[in-house]
């Protein structure tokens, strides 16, 4: 189960990207944002990963910063430097650098390319539907049900 790879959930999410060009502002991108009720979207210039904008870095270092959002760029307060995975990333894997890094989003890049997003809601209810199905099929044959 844990050694399922990141391309295997999103197959199962779909590969729909949310994205906002690099030269809007924060208000732009906090509209996107909630108009696809996600917590980060990812930043591109042309067609290149440039960072991700979170909730939290609304909160941070927009907020608390005391900063316009209707005149800042996002390109000011998004990380930059963005941990990425890869496609044969494990849900293992995924899980721990969620934990070790703190972070709730991973860009999953294939040979430089952008080809998913997975998030720990993804992860999370990857492993809930897997668990509820493992149980009923323990269910199933301890009750006798598994017929041959």
């Amino acid at each position: 189960m844990n050694d399922t790879s990141i391309s295997h959930l999103l197959e199962g999410k779909g590969r729909v990207l949310h994205t906002v060009p690099s030269t809007v502002t924060v208000t732009q991108a906090v509209q996107e944002m909630n108009r696809h009720r996600i917590g980060a979207i990812l930043v591109m210039n042309d067609a290149k990963l440039a960072g991700i904008f979170t909730e939290r870095d609304v909160l941070t270092r927009v907020v608390a910063a005391g900063l316009d959002p209707r005149t800042t760029p996002v390109t000011q307060v998004m990380t930059s430097n963005v941990l990425s995975v890869l496609p044969e990333t494990t849900v293992q894997q995924v899980m721990e650098i969620f934990a070790e890094k703190r972070c709730r989003h991973l860009p999953v890049m294939d040979a430089g390319d952008l080809v998913g997003l997975i998030s720990i809601g993804d992860v999370s209810r990857w492993m809930a539907n897997h668990h509820r199905a493992e149980a009923e099929s323990l269910r199933s044959y301890i009750s006798g049900g598994l017929t041959t």
